[in-house]
């Protein structure tokens, strides 16, 4: 065979090899595009879903403003936050001033019992359990492009076009604490 006919091929197979790592790579970076929005959609559910919780308990606990203080400047830090990690600790400081807020309404026994009160609870709840959803998902999404844009080959063409590590979505260090279970 002809030498330039096999460098030929060679050539060929290691561009098809390069646009074909090129490419896993973009999708990659577009599924971690798509998974953030997927967080983002959540906790916008979640700050829409606050103003009527504060409503429902404002008119029952009165003198705990600030406790709902803390929850409208939780949310406005979130309205704020431009970068995923502001995002990621504004959510965060807003989740722990709701479980906060929660752990509050057990002092007020009719609270507890009204029925838009129970709603907005069960409706968060939810969103709750989607947003740890939507998180764990980014972070696998995530890890698997830090994956290929750090492991040879693919990492010669993420370095060649600029591609790189992703970071993961924080976790608030209280929530790494050991929980103490007392009776």
């Amino acid at each position: 065979m002809n030498p330039l006919l096999i460098i030929g091929i060679i050539f060929a197979v290691l561009v098809i090899i390069a646009i074909v790592m090129y490419n896993s790579l973009i999708r990659l970076q577009n599924q971690i595009e798509n998974a953030w929005a997927q967080i983002d959609v959540q906790l916008k559910r979640r700050f829409d879903l606050i103003p009527n919780l504060i409503e429902t308990v404002k008119g029952y606990t009165k003198h705990e403003k600030g406790v709902l203080e803390g929850v409208t400047k939780a949310r406005t830090a979130f309205m704020g936050a431009e970068s995923i990690e502001e995002k990621g600790k504004a959510a965060n400081m807003l989740e722990g001033t709701l479980k906060t807020l929660f752990a509050v309404s057990e002092n007020y026994p009719k609270l507890q019992a009204n029925e838009n009160f129970l709603q907005l609870q069960e409706e968060l709840s939810g969103t709750e359990s989607k947003i740890a959803y939507a998180r764990q998902h980014y972070n696998d999404m995530v890890l698997e492009y830090n994956n290929k844009v750090e492991t040879v080959p693919s990492s010669i063409i993420a370095s060649l076009f600029s591609f790189k590590e992703k970071e993961m979505y924080p976790v608030p260090e209280e929530e790494r604490k050991n929980v103490k279970v007392q009776f």
